[in-house]
């Protein structure tokens, strides 16, 4: 029986791996929009940071209605990662976490006004544990050649 602890270890696993995850968001005017971001950091799966401009768009339409859905991919496998936005003006917490990255896509620093934190309390994380590539070639084969369903790996819900 696989427990919280282990499912939110998967979960933290594939999301450490991820470089770029994708944050899902409704506009203004009601459609969903999904924007690459850099993950900053995250404590645990049920609160991870980004950096962004409080100009943008983004904010606005987050400020509006804060509801997001982040996405992680990695060779690790994936996770769908839903919960709340919430615009920080933190700054020791944005000084901390400004790297190179940061600087490479955000004018100024972190003490331009203008760049904020986007902190994301996760309510759910569903995850597809992947096998690998390897793995995965030979659930495929076994699936065609045998007709039995292929093992791709674990899948869950798990409460943040």
């Amino acid at each position: 029986m696989t427990t919280h602890d282990d499912q939110t270890g998967t979960v933290a696993e594939i999301m450490r791996e991820t470089d770029i995850a994708v944050l899902t968001y409704v506009s203004l005017d009601g459609a969903l929009v999904s924007t690459p971001m850099g993950t900053q950091d995250f404590e645990d799966p049920g609160t991870t940071w980004f950096i962004t401009e409080r100009s943008s768009d983004k904010v606005r339409a987050i400020e509006a209605d804060p509801r997001v859905n982040v996405a992680y991919s990695s060779k690790a496998g994936w996770v769908s990662l839903s919960g709340t936005a919430h615009v920080s003006d933190d700054r020791a917490k944005l000084d901390e976490l400004w790297d190179a990255s940061a600087g490479a896509f955000m004018s100024g620093g972190p003490e331009d006004p203008d760049n904020v934190l986007l902190r994301i309390d996760g309510t759910t994380a569903e995850y597809w544990e992947s096998p690998g590539k390897v793995g995965a070639a030979i659930q495929m084969a076994k699936g065609l050649l045998t007709d039995s369903e292929p093992d791709l790996g674990d899948n869950d819900t798990v409460a943040l």
